[in-house]
């Protein structure tokens, strides 16, 4: 079972990943490198999490990295601004999905936990998969942000995830809780998603 797993400099993605390396997945690890809008920081940080992943699990897990800044400024700029996280998500699970049919990877994993952050409520986060034709698993989807910490903990993931960095920039001041799919529709039209899904698998770039 191959999948692609998307690895952010926060503290779930990385447990995610262990979780189903452990469970017998093999992972490639895949990061969207949110520059303009976030530090370069965010780029040694995901350096560090895959290396350490490797060391606790004793698994290859190569590393790529997908352009993500310009989708994010193209939904910006042609999408309502509270929609922002839950298309960008979109933007995202496209773009790992055109990735895992180049490498032959059959589903996508992520950090998700619910209800932890806008786009992780039950609706946004059907909406963000929304057309997919690969399943997208999500390991952490029923624990807490505690039992979460306790597994980074464990695995020497926490420290390096905790490392001070910039963050995402345009993140919405009142990010949409409750999606409709309607506008979804039209918002993946009016920003040309598979477009962009597409530019960022063509521009991937393997990292280690």
């Amino acid at each position: 079972m191959k999948l692609v797993a998307l690895l952010s400099g926060g503290i779930d993605s990385p447990v995610a990943a262990y979780i189903m390396d452990k469970a017998g997945a093999e992972i490639t690890l895949l990061h969207m490198d949110n520059r303009p809008f976030a530090d370069d920081i965010s780029i040694e940080k995901v350096r560090s999490l895959a290396e350490q992943l490797r060391s606790i699990t004793g698994s290859p897990l190569p590393l790529y990295s997908a352009p993500h800044g310009m989708s994010q400024e193209t939904i910006s700029k042609t999408c309502d601004r509270n929609y922002q996280c839950v298309l960008c998500k979109r933007a995202m699970l496209s773009t790992a999905q055109e990735i895992a049919g180049r490498l032959g990877c059959k589903g996508i994993v992520t950090g998700d936990s619910l209800g932890q952050v806008a786009s992780q409520t039950l609706k946004n986060l059907r909406f963000a998969g929304h057309g997919l034709s690969i399943p997208v698993v999500r390991p952490l989807i029923g624990y807490d942000k505690l039992e979460i910490e306790a597994i980074a903990k464990k695995i020497g993931t926490y420290e390096l995830s905790i490392i001070q960095s910039e963050g995402c920039t345009i993140v919405p001041s009142k990010p949409i809780t409750e999606a409709d799919l309607k506008r979804i529709e039209k918002f993946d039209g009016s920003s040309n998603l598979e477009e962009l899904a597409m530019y960022a698998a063509d521009n991937v770039r393997r990292l280690s």
